[in-house]
Order: structure tokens, then C-alpha cells, then sequence
């Protein structure tokens, strides 16, 4: 018993069922990491560059894309790591860590997407007010919240399962998460499971919930004005919807998943626990990127450049 009660390394069974093609599952997903800092790096590039783009939507959207590279480079390097490993392993410490930085950019994530609703709301349902109510201030303010908030509430979390004991060392799963390491111990968890709920309603639901909020306001305003108008308020909010409804169709997955593990098949919910660290990085600069005609226009002038550049140097 006393083995058990002191468990210092934690393994990852999730990696067994990729065991056998884990060299091309190695190559993917390196070649899915590559992409998403190129990517996600050429949008804040471009918008850190140009003083024309350094407007709150176009610094909640780098914002955004900092927290997917914040994120992925939480889950990547462990994951490639892994995939070469005959038994994927990590310290107990570690794997604590590892699941609070997850935690983090999953809940900033939704507060970026409130705060980029807001900042929507606002434009499109007060534009009278919007250089008043969306001042740079506010918008360093927001951004202050949007990490803060919920890296402090993880914290407590990740304090509670520092000072668990655990009995066993498996973890059914390819990354850590701290509801797992909770389940793996021999002691009283009633706090950590009620801190658990608690975190999810104070960091998840409210954002979720002003989101929605925030579009049945613009859907209400885009009713009563012209095609144009519509057109317009649609083509703006068009990106931000589409990554709203799946990061949160996803995380409320992933949860009830942590809940219920074992009842979900393995393969199926691994690849929906992954979804959100591999398509949100992924598509959030391509939509952001096509959809935005600022940046669009941007990243067309720097491959033109680019182009004549290589034209110059091969004559």
C-alpha cells in the first residue's frame, strides 16, 4: 500500500491504440504543429506590423491566435514526445501542469470569444458608442481579464490535486487531464470534484452565456435593417460563430466524456477530446485569415512580394 500512496510518475494509455502506426500518427501530427505556428504566426505578424490593423477586433483576433499557440505548444511537444516513447510516461508533477496549462487555454479561449463578442455587439448594435464604450483601455483591460481570470481560478484547482494522494498511475488517455489524476487517488475527493463544477460555472457558462446573448442582440438589430446591413454584420460575425459553436460543442463533450469515461468509445472520444487543440488552432487563421478583408488583402500584397522577390532572384 505504501507503493501505491506514492506514486511519482503517471503512464498514458490513451498512446496504446496509436502504438501501432505511431510513426505515421508522429509525422501527422508534427506536420499539423508546424502548420498551426505558421499559420496562427503569419496572421499576428501581419496585424502586429501594420498600424492600420491595431483596432480591438483585430487585436482580439491575434489575441486569440496567441492563446491557440499558447495551447497547442502545452499539447504538442509531450504528444510527439510520446508517439516515439515505448511507454508513454510523465512525473506527477508534471502531468498537473501540464493539464493546468490546458485548462487555461481552454477557458481562455472562451472569455477571448466573449470579448470578441462584445466587441461585435457593440459595432453593430451601438455604433454611436462603440469609440467610447471599446477604447484601447478597455480593450488591454478585457484582454487582462481574459487570462488572468481563469488561469487564477485553474490554479485552485491544480493546488487541490497537488495535495491528493494517489493509488494507481494509469491514465486512460494521450494528454493529462486533472479530472483523471483526481480519479486516480485513495483519498477523500469531494473538494475537487465540488471546485470542479464550481470552476465550470464561473469560467465556462458565462461566456457561453453572454455569447449567445450577445447574438440574439445582433440578430434582433440585423432584422430590422437593409440586405446590406445583414450582409455585412454576417460577414463580420460569420468566423467568430462558426469557432464559438465548435470549441463549445467540443468542451461540453469533452467534459461529460471525463465524466462518463468508459461508457464513450475510446477511439471516438479521443479524437473529440483533441478537437479542440488541433482544429480551432488550425482554422482560426485560415477563417480569420479569408474572411477578414484586412488581413486577406495583407497576406495577398506579402505573397506578391514574396513572389516578385523570387522572380528577381532566379533571373
Amino acid at each position: 500500500m505504501d507503493y501505491f500512496t506514492n506514486v511519482t510518475y503517471l503512464t498514458l494509455e490513451g498512446h496504446i491504440e496509436l502504438e501501432k502506426y505511431r510513426y505515421v500518427y508522429f509525422l501527422i501530427s508534427l506536420a499539423v504543429y508546424l502548420l498551426i505556428i505558421c499559420c496562427n504566426s503569419v496572421v499576428i505578424s501581419i496585424i502586429c506590423a501594420n498600424k492600420s490593423l491595431h483596432e480591438p477586433m483585430y487585436i482580439f483576433i491575434a489575441a486569440l491566435l496567441c492563446n491557440a499557440l499558447c495551447g497547442t505548444t502545452a499539447f504538442y511537444p509531450k504528444l510527439l514526445i510520446d508517439l516515439l516513447s515505448e511507454r508513454p510516461a510523465i512525473s506527477r508533477e508534471a502531468c498537473i501542469f501540464h493539464a493546468f496549462w490546458l485548462y487555461t487555454y481552454a477557458a481562455a479561449e472562451f472569455t477571448l470569444l466573449s470579448a470578441m463578442a462584445y466587441d461585435r455587439y457593440v459595432s453593430i448594435c451601438k455604433p454611436l458608442q462603440y469609440a467610447t464604450l471599446v477604447k484601447m483601455s478597455t480593450v488591454k483591460k478585457l484582454l487582462f481579464i481574459c487570462w488572468f481570470w481563469p488561469s487564477c481560478q485553474n490554479s485552485i484547482a491544480i493546488i487541490l490535486t497537488f495535495q491528493l494522494r494517489l493509488c494507481q498511475f494509469k491514465i486512460n488517455r494521450i494528454y493529462c487531464n486533472n479530472y483523471a489524476v483526481v480519479r486516480l487517488s485513495c483519498g477523500d475527493t469531494t473538494a475537487n470534484n465540488l471546485y470542479g463544477l464550481y470552476n465550470l460555472t464561473v469560467v465556462v457558462f458565462p461566456p457561453v452565456i453572454f455569447v449567445i446573448f450577445s447574438y440574439i442582440r445582433i440578430l434582433t438589430v440585423c432584422l430590422k435593417n437593409s440586405k446590406d446591413f445583414r450582409r455585412k454584420a454576417l460577414q463580420t460575425c460569420f468566423p467568430h460563430l462558426i469557432i464559438f459553436i465548435s470549441f463549445t460543442i467540443t468542451t461540453f463533450f469533452e467534459v461529460i466524456n471525463s465524466r462518463l469515461e468508459g461508457n464513450v468509445p475510446h477511439l471516438f472520444a479521443m479524437i473529440m477530446s483533441m478537437e479542440n487543440l488541433v482544429i480551432p488552432p488550425l482554422i482560426n487563421p485560415v477563417i480569420y485569415g479569408l474572411k477578414m478583408q484586412e488581413i486577406f488583402n495583407r497576406i495577398k500584397k506579402m505573397l506578391q512580394l514574396q513572389k516578385r522577390k523570387t522572380h528577381v532572384f532566379i533571373n
